[in-house]
This record gives structure tokens, sequence and C-alpha cells, in this order.
């Protein structure tokens, strides 16, 4: 079907007011009307379009969507209704990779109703025989529930999402909140549109004496007065064991020492590993004896005679 601009028809412009629109269709309906016109099959069809014109350019909602959708005025609810859905389900419009922002401009939506409809054949969203409009599937979200010792290591998990066994491995060093894409296991596309995405957002609790922190790890070793002051060694907890370290002489409480690469995995890079930060802290004896007593007032003596 050709387009027919109504406005060129009634020899205006689309700044015409409604005062405008009906004083052109009444001279030209008097100019073009069969009865001053007989056996004139043209003037008899420009009396039609001059008609066609004035209902549409006359109503203020027929208008309203001429002006924006052109000659597919008349699809202008169907394609809002669609374009509404589709934002709130799956975001925007694509068709053989174009992109149908509703901007108002007529051949912004030319492509898009002609494949929708088919050139004006079906009335309907996607009922066109010719309708190709692709659509891709809704993208969908899942929470997957895990414990700091499971995402230390790689592992394997199957996940059912809507009714479907999905197999993930899950790469160590995944951090709580995080979010991952599985493309294409959402929801099916229409028309012939890609599938959807699936989005994971993993919440990690931590029941471990290891405070996280990206990479790093941190915790709190406890050593005696003695260790501290003597130095010795001591044996410590890391995430995947134990490690001896040696304590210097005279280490002082809320000291922190770094073991390099005994901290948690780093993200989808294998062999890479962040730190492991411990902090000392020095317990005072408690419940001391007479004689320990005795002791530490001759160190104490001793001590400050030296100063």
């Amino acid at each position: 079907m050709d387009f027919i601009d109504y406005y060129k028809i009634l020899e205006l412009d689309k700044n015409a007011t409604e005062a405008d629109i009906k004083k052109a269709y009444r001279k030209l309906a008097r100019k073009y009307h069969p009865d001053l016109n007989p056996n004139d099959t043209a003037a008899k069809k420009k009396f039609q379009q001059i008609n066609e014109a004035n209902e549409v350019l006359s109503d203020p909602e027929k208008r309203k969507k001429f002006d924006k959708y052109g000659k597919d005025w008349q699809h202008g609810d169907e394609y809002e209704k669609a374009r509404q859905q589709h934002q709130q389900n799956y975001g925007g419009y694509t068709q053989q990779g174009n992109s149908y922002s509703g901007s108002g401009n007529e051949e912004d939506f030319s492509d898009f109703f002609e494949s929708m409809f088919g050139g004006g054949g079906a009335s309907s969203f996607g009922g066109g025989a010719r309708g190709n409009v692709r659509f891709k599937g809704q993208d969908l979200n899942a929470d997957l529930r895990l414990d700091l010792k499971d995402v230390y290591t790689s592992q394997k998990q199957t996940l059912t999402v809507n009714g479907k066994n999905i197999r993930l491995t899950i790469p160590a060093g995944v951090e709580n909140g995080q979010t991952i894409k599985i493309t294409g296991h959402g929801g099916p596309g229409r028309n012939g549109g890609p599938n959807g995405d699936l989005y994971i957002t993993f919440s990690v609790s931590n029941n471990t004496k290891f405070k996280r922190e990206g990479n790093n790890l941190h915790s709190t070793e406890d050593i005696d007065l003695y260790t501290a002051v003597l130095g010795g060694q001591v044996t410590v907890n890391t995430f995947d064991g134990k490690v001896k370290l040696t304590v210097p002489p005279e280490t002082q409480n809320g000291t922190r020492v770094k073991l390099k690469g005994k901290g948690f995995p780093v993200y989808r890079k294998e062999g890479q590993f962040g730190d492991l930060f411990i902090t000392y802290h020095v317990k005072i004896p408690a419940s001391l004896s007479v004689k320990e007593k005795e002791l530490f007032k001759e160190l104490s003596k001793l001590h400050n005679h030296e100063q």
C-alpha cells in the first residue's frame, strides 16, 4: 500500500490547527464532491482520500499516531503495547540486528512495521505471514549459596532452572555477591530470536577463622608471652593446611607477618593466589604461682635498673 500523506491531501503542513483542517476539508470536499464531478473516477478517488485525511487529522488521538508512525499509524497501539512489554521483560527490539528505539522518525518505524505486520497484512503482533521480528528471550536470575571452603577450588554443580538441569563449572575464587552470566540459558527467544541469559549471583558464607578481603586472607594467631619474648616456633593454620613459623625474639603484640601465596585463589587465573596475613596476639599468662610472680618482679626490677 502506497503511503498517503494526509497533510498533502488537504494541502496543509504539520503545523495546521484544527480550524485549518476543518476549513481545508470543506473547501476540497466541495471541489471534488461526486455530485459536482459525475463520471470522474479521479475526482471520486480524490474525494475518498480527502474524507480519509479529515477523519484522521480531525481526531487528536489519530493525528498524534499519524504524526508519529506515518502510514503505519493504525498499528501504533499494538506497537506501543509490544514495546512496553518488551522493555519491561527483555530490553530493546531487534530485527535482523537493527535497533528500534521508538524515536518517532517515520523511517525508523518503516522497516519494523514491514516485518512486524508484513506490510500491513496482519493486525496483531507477530501475526503476519512475514512477521520476522526477533526477540531475545527473557534473562533469568538465580542465587547460589556456597561456603567459603567450596569456592577455594573449582567445582562442578548441577543447577535446576525452569525445570532444566544445567551443569556448571564454578571457578575457584568466586566472591560473595559476584554475578556471572551463562549465555543462552535464559528464557527461549521468540520468532527465531536468541535465548536469554542466566545470571547467577553467589552468596558465599564464611564459617572459617579467616577473614577474606579480595584474594587475601587474614587471621589472628595466639602466642604465649615466653615465645614472644624469647622467640621460638609456632604452628599456624593456613586455608589448605598447617605451616611452621619462626617467631623472632621480642615480638610485639599485634605484629603482622605475610605468608606469600597462602591466600585465596585469584578468580580465573589458575595457579595464582593472594597472600595470608597473620597477626600475632600475645597472651598474658594468668593464674601465676607465687614463685612466678616473684620471678616477674625480679625481671621488672632488673629491666628498670638497666634502663
